[in-house]
């Protein structure tokens, strides 16, 4: 696993939790993601980053058939759709 995408301790806190978009440009599912990520982790205090896999070749041969991706903590949370429920939750357990 690429070091940018490493573990996070703190679980169980949603300030302490780290949201990873992965996605690229142009892709409209990526953008529907970004709103809804914006959305939960501006509620929760979560912080949240977003990965170009245009960029990374490493993202890229992991994600490029599952964009936008999700990751909570470095793992995969979901993928092509993001529910703000389940990804609240997440981010609470």
């Amino acid at each position: 696993m690429s070091p940018l995408l490493r573990r996070r301790a703190g679980k169980g806190k949603p300030a302490h939790r780290v949201v990873t978009l992965v996605g690229k440009p142009g892709c409209h599912l990526c953008d529907d993601a970004r709103a809804v990520v914006a959305e939960v982790c501006g509620e929760l205090g979560a912080s949240w980053e977003e990965k170009d896999i245009t960029q990374d070749a490493e993202l890229n041969d992991a994600y490029w058939e599952q964009i936008p991706v999700v990751l909570v903590d470095g793992e995969q949370h979901t993928f092509w759709r993001v529910d703000a429920g389940r990804l609240r939750q997440a981010l609470r357990a």
